[in-house]
């Protein structure tokens, strides 16, 4: 199996004045935080945002190890829906002084180009700085960070650098080059 470089962008914002909103979509498209820990349902989010874009290090996750992850408090799903389907979604987890990851974000193909994501974005990262509110005994949110790469949507960068986020660290590491997963074997072509 041939490497490939990989660039992996990390960003952040340092103050929720950072933040700057996207507009809404037209439609019905609500963002729901999914308060009910379901490994079943963010497998299903990972591998059907993921597919195609090849995030494959959670696809080997057991039962046990998604549950072990979404019960950690503070951890936090927002889920995109766009007239009652599933269109994205974004991950939060807290880690230590006042930081927050927005560990993954994204949207189902079929959702791309529709001015969701931006939006989504916008969603995921007030609720990064608000998290405290949701955690009694959680300290204010001081920083958000993320990091994409150049394996993920080819505006994805642009939508980070949109809503605020600046870059911070620039990495370029040879990964093996895997085939597409898709959301299950053969959903898209190699």
């Amino acid at each position: 199996m041939a490497n490939i470089p990989v660039t992996t962008w990390s960003l952040e914002q340092t103050s929720p004045t950072d933040l700057l909103p996207a507009p809404a979509p037209e439609g019905d498209v609500r963002i729901v935080r999914g308060e009910v820990p379901s490994p079943e349902f963010s497998r299903f989010l990972y591998a059907s945002v993921g597919g195609d874009i090849r995030w494959t290090d959670r696809l080997g996750w057991s039962h046990a190890r998604w549950q072990e992850y979404l019960d950690r408090p503070g951890v936090e799903t927002w889920v995109a829906y766009d007239r009652g389907t599933p269109a994205g979604f974004v991950e939060l987890e807290p880690q230590d002084d006042g930081v927050v990851e927005i560990v993954y974000f994204g949207l189902i193909p079929a959702f791309r180009g529709r001015r969701i994501g931006g939006h989504l974005l916008s969603y995921g990262a007030a609720r990064a700085w608000d998290l405290a509110d949701r955690w009694p005994g959680r300290g204010e949110t001081k920083r958000v960070w993320l990091h994409t790469c150049s394996k993920d949507g080819e505006y994805a960068m642009d939508n980070y650098l949109r809503r605020g986020f600046r870059l911070f660290e620039t990495e370029v590491e040879e990964e093996p080059e895997v085939p597409t997963p898709g959301p299950w074997p053969g959903a898209y072509p190699a």
